[in-house]
């Protein structure tokens, strides 16, 4: 009898990390989050660009009678709107994400070392 390989250990408990039903439900929580938001994202941002290209009379209207243009204001809620983003992330990631990820990196140790 042929004693296993580190790769061939490593591809198998690859595999059975792969076929477990915790690694499939990881991945639809994954993409069952980051898609929405990134199309979210994008909209928002593209607007942002269509309106500074193509309606830069309502980009330039000054805010309150200050020197504080919608344009600037849409372009620091592009930075609050990100951060914002990653802090959902973080939270929906711990919460969701990290307990079915912990159970898998768990899984390959354990099958790795059979």
């Amino acid at each position: 009898m042929t004693e296993e390989t580190g790769a061939e250990r490593e591809a198998r408990a690859y595999e059975a990390v792969h076929q477990a039903h915790d690694f499939q439900q990881l991945k639809r929580r994954y993409k069952n989050f980051v898609v929405p938001w990134t199309v979210a994202f994008m909209v928002w941002y593209l607007a942002y660009v269509a309106c500074n290209n193509w309606a830069r009379d309502f980009m330039s209207q000054r805010i309150g009678g200050t020197h504080i243009n919608v344009a600037l204001i849409f372009g620091l809620l592009q930075f609050v709107s990100t951060f914002a983003i990653a802090i959902i992330y973080g939270r929906f990631a711990n919460r969701k994400l990290d307990p079915l990820a912990s159970g898998l990196t768990a899984k390959y140790k354990r099958e790795r070392r059979r």
